[in-house]
């Protein structure tokens, strides 16, 4: 810097403060300047002055220009001839709103920079390089953003000028970073699974890609110690192309023994994956040599709910798609013009029609936009059909039986969409939460197969194929799990039993009567093994006997039923026994359980696994969709192990950040077409 008619002046002593470092100390005449090396500032540079003003002042001078003010205020002086340049990165920053220039500073080299790995203390602070690039990708992870942002042109401005000496390295790295968080992860994961003293539900999610690879998603449920329902994602595996059925199985089997968890498991809950149930026969002869199935395999087997409503409206939709596409072009053309269009509403106020909807067209992806579509034209039929005797260019009118058909399947899809919307809108899917809706639905598709018109009653009668088929296997245990709601008891059961099965009713009450004693027994067996110390480690039901020459494997049964005779009322009657619990709105079946966990110890056991089994396995975003799950084209691009690593990883760290931040996270699907 040069200064006219000033000459720099000779330190009689060495300065010893790092202010110094920034700036120049001169003289003019007499006295003594200290002048800013960033700002060309003059500042007092008397001795007697200090270097308080001078060290306030580099914290306002540093501040503007975005440079980390706290190591330079207490990082020493190493060598003397160390400096700091300034750079310009952003010449096209609009200078009228900033006055101060946009600067990236830059340290130059030293000592400091001669070990990648070293901490680098700087005060009260300390940088860790490995620890920061370990936060980054478990950042990535969480947010679920791609690892070539390390890359990114900008993420490096903005990083180097929050801290200097992090130190950039490819995407390769933070891959690997990436790896071996999800390893930590799985250790904690798996020791958590394993220590849990109830049992666990698997969930079975078939994906797809943009470019049609197939994917495989494995989800633990369970009730964890606290009683609060979990989910935690185990596997995200991608299948083979030409995979078959044996394979599919085989994959599961394998992720089971993965985890240990094949003699922990309670129920499995399977989707459009077991459209062949030879599947689940496979699974259930592997699990069954370690443990044996209760009420013929029932318990065991469970099929989602939301999908096989979604097959239900599928039919209709089907049913109605001529008449659907009549009420399409009719919304077109009134909404074709802004002519058309006020003429329509001049017809629809002439006419008394009071409704204050928009006509709005439906979207492919989602049926239940095509049944507010359906909703709102019947609400304008009188408008619509005005329209037709007085424009001759209007050629899509419905006629009157066409007109009764919208009518009525709309009505049937009302009901689908007020119980997806309850379904899917359940913050806490506990099992017990089924029963009533699904019940519902019997009893409506038992009515619509009546309807005098062959159109209506044939399309029921296909809707109710594909429910009876779903309910064969998961009625059993929908209505355990609605038995273990104090508040219902068997009472609910005998109130849906009777209108759905009329003069059968008490056959098919005593089933379920019969299924959750059985169920009862198998606890309360374990539970006397348990107390001898021969139960399975980590089980809540009895194993089998893997000694073929044991010839008292029904001994204990045997035993603990000819003890109940001379023992105590059990759990289970003393439950069922007591009044039921009163309605509430804000009634919480798992605060209830473990509340009452020392009174009924057995019977809570059982509760823990029957409420925590996933009886859907459609997340909200996918409840009205008809397509499948597709994963978005980013991670579809990764390699199988990335992938699994990213997507489990990131959703268990979802479950640890929802007690800092209650927002979602960014979807793994894109919506198909």
């Amino acid at each position: 810097m040069e200064v006219s008619n000033e000459l720099a002046i000779k330190k009689p002593k060495r300065l010893t403060s790092v202010v110094w470092n920034h700036f120049q100390r001169i003289r003019k005449a007499d006295v003594c300047y200290a002048v800013c090396v960033h700002c060309d500032k003059k500042l007092s540079g008397s001795s007697n002055s200090g270097t308080t003003h001078l060290r306030n002042h580099l914290l306002r001078c540093l501040k503007r220009s975005n440079y980390d003010v706290s190591q330079l205020l207490v990082a020493k002086k190493k060598k003397k001839d160390t400096s700091l340049s300034l750079a310009n990165v952003n010449a096209s920053y609009d200078e009228a709103q900033r006055k101060d220039e946009y600067f990236k500073p830059t340290v130059m080299k030293s000592d400091l920079e001669q070990r990648k790995d070293e901490v680098i203390s700087l005060g009260s602070c300390r940088f860790d390089q490995e620890r920061s690039q370990l936060d980054l990708a478990r950042m990535i992870i969480l947010h679920g953003y791609p690892l070539t942002m390390v890359e990114h042109v900008g993420f490096k401005i903005f990083v180097k000028n929050l801290q200097p000496l992090f130190e950039f390295v490819p995407n390769s790295s933070i891959e690997v970073s990436c790896m071996e968080f999800y390893l930590k992860e799985k250790q904690k994961v798996y020791e958590m699974i394993n220590r849990l003293h109830g049992r666990i539900n698997l969930a079975i999610e078939m994906w797809s890609s943009p470019e049609n690879a197939e994917y495989m998603c494995l989800i633990a449920h369970y009730i964890d110690e606290d009683w609060k329902l979990q989910q935690k994602i185990l596997n995200f595996v991608t299948l083979d192309s030409s995979h078959t059925e044996d394979v599919l199985s085989e994959v599961i089997i394998n992720c089971l023994m993965e985890w240990d968890v094949e003699c922990k498991l309670f129920a499995m809950t399977f989707d459009e994956c077991s459209d062949d149930d030879d599947i689940v026969l496979r699974i259930k002869d592997r699990i069954s040599q370690d443990r044996p199935l209760l009420s013929n395999g029932q318990l065991f087997d469970i099929r989602s709910a939301m999908h096989v409503l979604n097959l239900i409206v599928q039919d209709a939709m089907e049913t109605l798609r001529e008449v659907t596409e009549k009420v399409r072009a009719s919304v077109s053309y009134v909404k074709s013009s802004q002519v058309i269009q006020g003429k329509f509403n001049d017809i629809a106020q002439q006419i008394g029609i009071s409704s204050q909807r928009n006509l709005v067209l439906d979207s492919s992806t989602r049926w239940n936009s095509t049944y507010f579509m359906l909703e709102t034209v019947i609400g304008y039929k009188s408008a619509f059909c005005f329209l037709q005797e007085h424009d001759p260019a209007y050629t899509s009118a419905l006629s009157d039986i066409e007109w009764e058909w919208a009518r009525s399947i709309t009505g049937y899809l009302k009901l689908f969409v007020e119980i997806t919307n309850i379904f899917s809108g359940d913050k806490c899917p506990t099992a017990n939460r089924y029963f009533p809706e699904i019940c519902d639905v019997h009893i409506q598709l038992i009515e619509w197969c009546k309807n005098p018109d062959d159109f209506l009653s044939s399309m029921a009668s296909k809707m109710k194929a594909k429910f009876d088929k779903y309910w064969s296997k998961c009625s059993l245990a929908l209505a355990v799990a609605a038995i273990l709601d104090p508040r219902f008891k068997m009472k609910l059961v005998e109130y849906y039993y009777s209108q759905i099965y009329g003069s059968t009713a008490l056959d098919r009450i005593k089933e379920v009567s019969d299924g959750i004693k059985e169920l009862f027994n198998a606890y309360s067996i374990c539970s006397t093994l348990v107390d001898q110390g021969s139960a399975l480690p980590g089980s809540s039901l009895p194993s089998a006997s893997t000694d073929s020459r044991d010839r008292l494997k029904g001994f204990d049964k045997f035993l603990y039923e000819s003890s109940q005779s001379q023992s105590a009322i059990s759990d289970l009657d003393k439950y069922l026994e007591e009044p039921v619990f009163p309605r509430n709105c804000d009634f919480n079946i798992l605060n209830w359980w473990k509340v009452h966990t020392p009174r009924y110890p057995i019977l809570s056991m059982m509760a823990r696994d029957i409420l925590g089994t996933p009886m859907s396995t459609v997340s909200q975003e996918l409840a009205f969709g008809v397509g499948g799950r597709v994963l978005d084209s980013y991670r579809s691009s990764l390699n199988p192990d990335t992938r699994q690593a990213l997507i489990c990883a990131r959703d268990w760290l979802q479950v640890e950040s929802e007690d800092h931040n209650s927002s979602s996270a960014l979807a793994l699907y894109v919506d198909a077409n």
